[in-house]
């Protein structure tokens, strides 16, 4: 479950996302229950949290405002089965490309993912030498904070 507080018109409101499904959220305002439907699939937030103690990707803003601050890193949580190093977004966006296919070889710091957040373009970078596992993204997905986008082994 995932919690939010909303200020709109000088209101309050207290907004706790307990299901996600499809284009179907499950979610309470104020303590009350709604089932919203939004104009395209949500993915949910991965349920198991794996905690690495491996640095988390770095990110660097895309150009498009100049002198802003990069998102603070988070740890990475993933429900993938697939063992290696994880690069996870450090804020939630829509992913706007993907850089690298499974079977590529990627270098530290090189991009992997272009990140559209908050209005800004976020490259996020490989944090190891290795090989691409797996990709968990495509262009055009809402990803949420902490969600695996890339594995490297």
């Amino acid at each position: 479950m995932k919690s939010f507080k909303f200020k709109i018109n000088d209101n309050a409101y207290n907004v706790d996302i307990n299901e996600v499904e499809g284009q179907e959220i499950k979610l309470a305002v104020n303590g009350t229950s709604y089932t919203v439907t939004v104009d395209q699939e949500m993915r949910p937030r991965p349920t198991t949290t794996i905690i690495s103690s491996r640095p988390a990707p770095r990110v660097s803003t895309g150009g498009m405002q100049q002198g802003a601050p990069a998102a603070a890193p988070s740890a990475a949580k993933s429900s993938s089965a697939v063992a290696g190093n994880k690069v996870s977004t450090p804020l939630p966006g829509t992913i706007l490309d993907v850089f690298v296919n499974v079977g590529d070889a990627v270098k530290a710091g090189q991009r992997v993912v272009l990140l559209e957040a908050m209005k800004m373009e976020n490259n996020i970078e490989a944090d190891c030498d290795g090989t691409v596992k797996s990709v968990n993204v495509r262009k055009g997905d809402n990803v949420l904070e902490g969600d695996t986008l890339i594995v490297i082994g």
